[in-house]
């Protein structure tokens, strides 16, 4: 599974004390080196109980993957850390044919790993991901943000649902309900509910990717816990921020269902979850048609969700309105 990972630059062998990465061979010039790593959090134990392991190998890498085209860069190579009490082959196979499918959609090579025993630490059954990526920019085009300014144009790309934030909020729902992950799901009758709560993160390294490439994009943020709200500002210049209309795109089903059955107020909503828009891209008026074409013809589902303005420093980096419809209030 390693192997089909291979990319021009590293051969994705496993089996030594370290992976090797030709950054010459991949065809950089004057490269910088961007790193991220990251979890899947508590929607491992769903996963551990719905016996469904590839999804969240499919979302350690998309967590560390997705963090690195934000900053304009090609990943390069990924490693894995699974830790458990006594090692289940089945699971691990499962869980690593997950990383592989998406560092193949990433092209991203899959070059090591470590695999931990610790019993004692850890409960019979139980298992733990992290995940490590390493990404390339030329000098000269990262993104930073830098180039955003009052006027520009919001885009929101759709989630493909919960990815991988909020699930310790989503258990204790499930466990207030009295749920069983094989029931169908109460907001998609055509899949169990664990099929439907482990659909695994989207991956927008290939459409993130070519819209960095053919120019106009000023920020990307990828939208992960803490959600629009706190992820936004963190790729925003000082004096300016966002305003962002709620109904301006569709929810998944699945944000209505937990909102609801869980009373979760609507501020709490739009600071846990994505609420179905895993990515935001910023870029002048004048580029909107043709950024939201080139990412409309690699996939994505593109909306039109705010702007950026001119700020105070009082006041809140990122202002939706119609807050009142992500969640049970406006408060």
């Amino acid at each position: 599974m390693a192997r089909s990972t291979a990319r021009p630059g590293a051969g994705a062998a496993l089996g030594g004390f370290g992976g090797f990465f030709d950054l010459k061979a991949a065809g950089y010039k004057d490269p910088l080196l961007v790193a991220a790593n990251d979890g899947v959090g508590t929607k491992v134990k769903l996963a551990i109980e719905a016996g469904n392991h590839d999804s969240v190998g499919i979302d350690l890498v998309a967590m560390c993957v997705n963090d690195l085209v934000v900053q304009g860069a090609e990943p390069l190579f990924f490693l894995d850390y699974y830790a458990t009490a006594k090692l289940e082959v089945a699971a691990a196979r499962s869980v690593v044919a997950g990383i592989a499918a998406a560092c193949r959609e990433s092209n991203c090579a899959l070059i090591g790993g470590e695999t931990a025993e610790m019993p004692g630490l850890y409960a019979p059954g139980d298992y733990d991901l992290a995940g490590f990526a390493v990404g390339a920019v030329e000098r000269g085009e990262a993104l930073s943000g830098e180039r955003v300014a009052p006027g520009d144009i919001v885009l929101g790309l759709a989630s493909s649902g919960l990815h991988s934030n909020g699930f310790s909020l989503v258990r204790r729902i499930l466990a207030d309900l009295g749920l069983n992950l094989a029931d169908p799901a109460p907001f998609d009758s055509s899949r169990s509910l664990g099929d439907a709560l482990l659909t695994p993160t989207r991956l927008y390294v290939a459409s993130c990717l070519a819209a960095c490439r053919a120019g106009h994009i000023g920020a990307l943020a990828h939208i992960t816990g803490g959600g629009l709200i706190e992820n936004l500002p963190r790729v925003l210049p000082a004096g300016t921020g966002a305003r962002i209309d709620a109904q301006s795109w569709p929810r998944p089903l699945v944000f209505d269902w937990l909102a609801r059955s869980g009373g979760v107020p609507a501020a709490d909503m739009a600071r846990t979850f994505n609420c179905g828009l895993g990515m935001v891209a910023i870029c002048p008026p004048d580029a909107v048609e043709q950024v939201t074409g080139g990412l409309t013809a690699h996939g994505e589902a593109v909306y039109r969700i705010g702007r950026i303005v001119a700020r105070a420093p009082e006041a809140p980096a990122v202002e939706i309105d119609g807050l009142e419809t992500l969640g049970m209030s406006g408060t």
